[in-house]
């Protein structure tokens, strides 16, 4: 780090130690980051996104809300890293719940299981599609630093949204996200639709995408423009085209439209929120599946993140590629979506290359 990021990474590595919110954020292809903190007041949490209807602040949202897993807002009081300088204070007394690291042989296994189980309903067509995720456990060193995983994040990933954040309900999470949700200002707003995995071609993006890839990107572009037109929106489109992200590359379609009413944002969001790019379709079924078959707790992976604005300026991305970071462990997700072709080695394999993209930032 420069020496005016490791002024800037001790101030930020002790907020959460002070119990202080806070989000550090880097827009693709940005240059500096933003910094906000709420330093006074309670957290205001929620429980259903209509609840986000004229609010306003930096919001925090799990995949499946529940008393555990709230959506979270943070509204600042502070703009300026500066004026919360490092102070020494004792870490935090909270211990990770009976930490182990992951065995990788263990995990494959237990993907494969699941796979079967999902891939067996996607082929008796009781789905469109269906996404499968997991995690990984890894020690937390005690030379990690979260903000220097930040700033390494940062300079490796400029075509993504960039975010380290911390609040006492949700604890600390680091990602690198290239899908937005919900973006715009005043009556010009913009989604996407981002699915089908591959990598990079010796470093550049692919041209030739196989029909699984297609189909997949097919299906969350269908639903995003159904969803779309039960407000009665009619969105212009872009795509798909290949976007890179890490060192994979995905399918992306743009959907730009226009807003005459922005103060029902959390409307928008629901109706938005899980994609088919993360959940499955149908929709509502493929979520019910996924909470009570995929075997563990996606907590805010696979859920959305960023600043709510509905006056101003509204950045929302869906919360890929990301990990939780404990006291004495750092969580990874990752997932793929699943169609009736799906093959066990290639969706394990996609998997092994997402989680890379928080691996490669988890090292000095």
């Amino acid at each position: 780090m420069s020496p005016k990021e490791k002024l800037y990474g001790d101030i930020i590595d002790s907020l959460a130690n002070r119990n202080i919110s806070f989000a550090l954020y880097r827009a693709p292809e940005e240059k500096s980051f933003h910094f906000l903190a709420q330093t006074t007041g309670h957290i205001r949490t929620f429980y259903d996104l209509k609840e986000l209807n004229g609010e306003q602040g930096f919001v925090i949202a799990p995949f499946h809300s529940g008393s555990n897993k709230p959506i979270v807002l943070i509204q600042p009081d502070c703009l300026e890293l500066e004026k919360l300088a490092a102070t020494p204070c004792e870490p935090l007394n909270e211990l990770d719940d009976a930490f182990e690291e992951s065995n990788r042989d263990a995990l494959k296994e237990e993907y494969t299981r699941k796979f079967h189980a999902f891939v067996q309903p996607l082929q008796e067509k009781e789905f469109d599609k269906l996404v499968l995720s997991r995690s990984t456990t890894l020690r937390r060193e005690a030379t990690f630093s979260p903000a220097a995983a930040f700033f390494r994040a940062s300079k490796r990933y400029t075509h993504s949204y960039v975010y380290l954040c911390y609040t006492p309900q949700t604890g600390m999470w680091l990602g690198s996200t290239p899908e937005i949700i919900l973006s715009g200002e005043q009556g010009s707003w913009s989604t996407t639709a981002l699915a089908g995995t591959q990598s990079l071609q010796q470093g550049e993006l692919p041209i030739n995408w196989d029909s699984k890839n297609k189909k997949e990107q097919q299906l969350v572009a269908s639903y995003i423009r159904r969803q779309l037109q039960t407000l009665h929106i009619q969105p212009t489109e872009k795509g798909p085209y290949a976007v890179r992200a890490g060192e994979l590359a995905h399918l992306k379609t743009d959907f730009h439209f226009a807003l005459r009413e922005t103060n029902s944002l959390g409307d928008m969001l629901k109706l938005l929120h899980p994609t088919p790019a993360v959940c499955g379709l149908p929709k509502e079924k493929a979520y019910r599946f996924i909470l009570s078959q995929e075997g563990y707790d996606r907590s805010y992976y696979s859920g959305f993140i960023g600043n709510l604005n509905p006056s101003g300026r509204t950045d929302l991305y869906v919360n890929l590629r990301c990990m939780h970071i404990g006291k004495e462990r750092l969580t990874l997700y990752a997932g793929g979506g699943l169609l009736p072709t799906s093959k066990l080695a290639d969706e394990w394999n996609e998997t092994e290359k997402k989680l890379q993209t928080m691996l490669a930032i988890t090292n000095n």
